[in-house]
């Protein structure tokens, strides 16, 4: 059994193997879009989910239903986390995510002399509603075992970036949110906690930055109106 790694100040997290899920049908990206931000090692990729993918995302997930994951706080050496969670091991639904353009996406990257090769079959579902946040910390790599690595990770926003909703909007049977997020925003610091970057959610929008011993410190600040709903998983290398 594979076991992963804490995160700098995060409790250990407990995954729970929720099988026969009906994923929405991920179709191949050409064209991505890739932005650099601020000469690092972190980047953005435009529309990688479409927006019917992510709303699928998060109808599934409502579905299966969120666990809340919290920490012991910084008093316990812990980064604040205050957020609800799934984790799933899918290793079928990882290869289709990653054959639609992160192969691509990954092509010309080399760390340590390894290749990307896939995306983790551990998939996580984060959602964020209103106050809720995770504090300042790292992303360890993770250890898959027969030369097999994780240093990136791959977060895409599955809500944000919406138009305001029109003025007297009700929510309608099967609505998830009405509200267009506000806050949530997923912020990078450097030395002498300078701001590195400042990425504020957008649906679709696939987010990913070295993580281990290159990772830097991070935060997703709190969450002021709407939900913030997240893919997540990691880039493996061999």
């Amino acid at each position: 059994m594979l076991t992963k790694k804490r995160k700098m100040g995060d409790r250990k997290e407990k995954d729970s193997n929720k099988t026969a899920q009906k994923w929405p049908v991920i179709k191949p990206k050409k064209n991505l879009q890739i932005t650099r931000l601020k000469d690092s090692d972190l980047f953005t990729v435009q529309s990688f989910f479409s927006s019917a993918e992510s709303k699928a995302f998060i109808k599934v997930a409502e579905a299966i239903g969120f666990s809340h994951q919290g920490s012991l706080g910084p008093t316990k050496g812990e980064a604040y986390r205050d957020n609800d969670r799934i984790s799933v091991h899918d290793p079928a639904l990882a290869d289709t995510i990653w054959e639609s353009g992160l192969d691509k996406v990954f092509s010309d990257i080399r760390i340590r002399g390894k290749v990307a090769v896939g995306l983790n079959p551990n998939i996580r579902l984060y959602r964020y509603n209103v106050g809720q946040r995770f504090g300042r910390h790292i992303d360890e790599s993770v250890d898959l075992g027969e030369g097999n690595c994780t240093y990136y990770t791959l977060l895409v926003y599955l809500s944000g970036g919406l138009k305001s909703s029109p003025k007297n909007a009700t929510k309608k049977p099967g609505d998830l949110s009405v509200d267009p997020l506000s806050g949530g925003e997923t912020v990078f610091y450097g030395s002498r906690n300078s701001v590195v970057a400042e990425v504020a959610p957008t649906e679709g929008m696939a987010l990913l930055h070295l993580h281990g011993d290159k990772c830097l410190l991070h935060e997703a600040r709190n969450v002021t109106k709407g939900v913030k709903y997240v893919f997540r998983s990691d880039i493996v290398f061999a």
